[in-house]
């Protein structure tokens, strides 16, 4: 019998459009998007619905409806079709924000304290750096040790006539299957990009992102989560989650807050937590909510194991048959 680990994404899988057929197919559905609109005081399902993609792209609207999504998949599985998360998952992981979802997922957090913990930081996060002075760049074709090289040599900043000066730029998240997303200042990442293509990295290229996320230059953000969760009863998950920060299971409540705080400021370990589920004998790795991005990072870093996503009703559909 499989194995399953339910994942949820993270920014990057939103898309104008999203949720809304979850919405017309099903009341439980309907039930998340209204609680997450009537928490948030905003009409974020319409955002969802019809865009405009610039203002769904914003990481305080982006964050807490991409959760919105997947905990409506979550919902319309144990409504429907009485497959329950925490019944059916052996563990849980997210991509950085999903984290959060997974633990909603998880029964950890309720979906009204998400929703308010996720707006939050994602305006902290937008906060964290001024306009224009972070970037992020993705690394394909290149493993996190190689990365973190390029990294190093690209944090110092020299000019003619001046002492050298050290940036900021960092590994931000290893996805695995050959792809490091870097962030940092703006010039340092710049430089990077051009240092991976001169040592023969198959791509690298800038990201389309308001802020450079999982580096040391979203400290103050931290600092604002740090006192958000501080202030959120967080309950022991029903299924262990698989951490970001350190791709290990984590269960206790307060452990669980601190990691979500280091998470702001700290890489992704994606590729690390899928091999970690996978030691504790996932075979099935099951993505809920937009897009299907983990399924497709599941597929190359664990070829032999089964990946499937849900986050329409055809998908919902096709996965209650194969569960």
């Amino acid at each position: 019998m499989a194995v399953t680990a339910f994942v949820f994404p993270g920014q990057g899988s939103q898309a104008v459009g999203m949720g809304r057929d979850l919405a017309a197919a099903f009341p439980a559905a309907r039930d998340v998007f209204q609680e997450v609109d009537d928490t948030l005081g905003q009409k974020l399902s319409k955002l969802m619905f019809e865009g405009p993609a610039d203002e769904l792209t914003l990481t305080g609207n982006a964050q807490p409806a991409l959760m919105a999504v997947s905990m409506a998949v979550v919902r319309v599985l144990a409504a429907e079709a009485g497959i329950r998360v925490a019944e059916r998952a052996a563990l849980v992981a997210g991509h950085s924000l999903g984290e959060y979802s997974a633990l909603a997922a998880a029964d950890a957090i309720d979906l009204a304290q998400v929703a308010r913990l996720l707006r939050r930081r994602g305006e902290a996060m937008q906060a964290a750096v001024p306009p224009g002075e972070g970037a992020m760049a993705a690394l394909l074709g290149a493993e996190l040790a190689e990365a973190q090289s390029i990294c190093e040599a690209a944090a110092v900043c020299r000019r003619e006539g001046e002492p050298d000066k050290q940036e900021v730029v960092a590994p931000a998240n290893d996805n695995g299957g050959g792809q490091v997303v870097i962030s940092g200042h703006r010039d340092a990442v710049d430089r990077a990009i051009a240092i991976a293509r001169e040592r023969g990295v198959k791509r690298a290229m800038p990201l389309p992102v308001s802020a450079p996320f999982h580096c040391p230059l979203m400290a103050p953000a931290a600092e604002i989560m740090a006192e958000a969760l501080g202030q959120t009863a967080i309950r022991a998950p029903a299924v262990p989650l698989v951490a970001n920060v350190t791709a290990a299971k984590a269960t206790d409540p307060d452990i669980i807050r601190t990691l979500l705080v280091q998470q702001v400021t700290g890489l992704v370990r994606w590729r690390e937590t899928l091999l970690a589920c996978a030691e504790m004998g996932v075979d099935r790795f099951v993505e809920l909510g937009a897009g299907r991005v983990l399924t497709g990072l599941a597929k190359r870093v664990l070829p032999d194991a089964t990946a499937l996503n849900a986050g329409t009703p055809a998908e919902i559909e096709a996965l209650v048959k194969a569960l």
